[in-house]
């Protein structure tokens, strides 16, 4: 009887050995991954536009200058809609490029992740309105951000719920 118990034991632990070795014969290989920290959608190459016109700042505007009015706020850019401000993948070839997106030009906040760390906004965009989203996907609380007329931009802080905890964005 115990013979018997070894045998199957021991039967079953060659199948597993052999499935396992099966597992990892027919393995892919690892992809490479690359990362880019950007600051301006714009610069991610399968994305077609040439500036940002919705720029999201680090601090709120009290914050955002000096008393001469001196930029200390560091900002991102962005154009159209944005499915999720931590940023975009894909794949060329085995390649898997992501392109994260933080405040950049040397202000309060330079090099941190724009989702959820943005402050205020600034909508200098000629003709296009934005909603700025509480969750990634355009979901959730939203705020609505008007054209800038004469090319003069339109400032406002994002609102409580949105201060600190944004998302994504979609021309309105």
């Amino acid at each position: 009887m115990k013979v018997k118990l070894a045998r199957k034991r021991l039967a079953a632990a060659a199948t597993t050995l052999a499935a396992g070795a099966a597992l990892l014969l027919n393995a892919t290989p690892a992809q490479a991954a690359t990362t880019f920290s950007v600051s301006d959608n714009c610069d991610v190459p399968w994305i077609n536009c040439s500036e940002g016109d919705l720029h999201l700042n680090y601090n709120s505007m009290q914050y955002a200058t000096d008393s001469s009015g001196k930029l200390l706020t560091s900002y991102a850019s962005f154009y159209g809609d944005v499915y999720d401000y931590a940023g975009t993948s894909q794949y060329q070839g085995s390649t898997l490029y992501t392109y994260e997106y933080v405040f950049g030009n040397g202000g309060n906040g330079n090099g941190q992740q724009v989702k959820n760390n943005a402050a205020s906004v600034w909508n200098c965009a000629p003709a296009d309105n934005y909603y700025v989203y509480y969750n990634s996907g355009y979901l959730g609380h939203s705020q609505y951000f008007r054209h800038a007329y004469a090319y003069d931009c339109y400032w406002a802080d994002l609102d409580s719920t949105l201060k600190n905890e944004n998302a994504s964005e979609h021309f309105a």
